[in-house]
């Protein structure tokens, strides 16, 4: 599973919330003025994994949110089953990047995908409603309330995308 998004957006969190063992992360100290959301970024990939059952483990790849380390994204998604797109839900400045980097794993391939709509705990945080509506969304993409530092949260973005990749699965059979 590949969790993309833009800068900031949450997806380190979201590894760390459910990964059983320590994420392997590639975060550097930010040098910029201008990014000073937080002191550090993801220069290539986070890693972490969680086993759903006793036949199925899950491999979570954290892209960098960055543009300018955007060579990674079709790196990870080579062979992934499915993506999500982490969107900070308080910070409307950030919404065209997620538009732009959703349709980007889009066209890499065919994968099932869910959005997340991350930090619905906050009291400015956009209704997941609205952002399928800025962010123009088909009916049929999942839209999900998140809060990426709550494992609960995390589990139930991770499920849903499971359940999109088994009907995925099961439509490829029948056909």
């Amino acid at each position: 599973m590949v969790i993309t998004g833009p800068f900031s957006a949450g997806k380190t969190q979201f590894i760390g919330s459910i990964s059983e063992i320590d994420v392997v992360a590639t975060e550097r100290k930010i040098s910029s003025a201008a990014e000073q959301i937080k002191d550090t970024t993801t220069v290539a990939m986070d890693f972490g994994r969680i086993t759903v059952g006793d036949d199925l483990v899950l491999y979570l790849f954290g892209t960098p949110g960055q543009r300018r380390f955007d060579f990674m994204w079709d790196i990870l998604s080579q062979g992934m089953l499915g993506f999500v797109v982490m969107v900070d839900s308080t910070k409307p400045e950030t919404f065209r990047e997620a538009k732009r980097i959703l349709e980007t794993f889009e066209s890499y391939t065919g994968t099932p995908y869910v959005v997340a709509a991350n930090k619905q705990d906050m009291e400015d945080a956009w209704e997941p409603d609205d952002l399928r509506i800025i962010l123009r969304l088909r009916e049929e993409v999942k839209i999900l309330p998140c809060i990426a530092t709550d494992k609960e949260s995390v589990k139930n973005v991770l499920l849903e995308l499971l359940y999109s990749i088994l009907e995925q699965i099961d439509q490829e059979v029948s056909n």
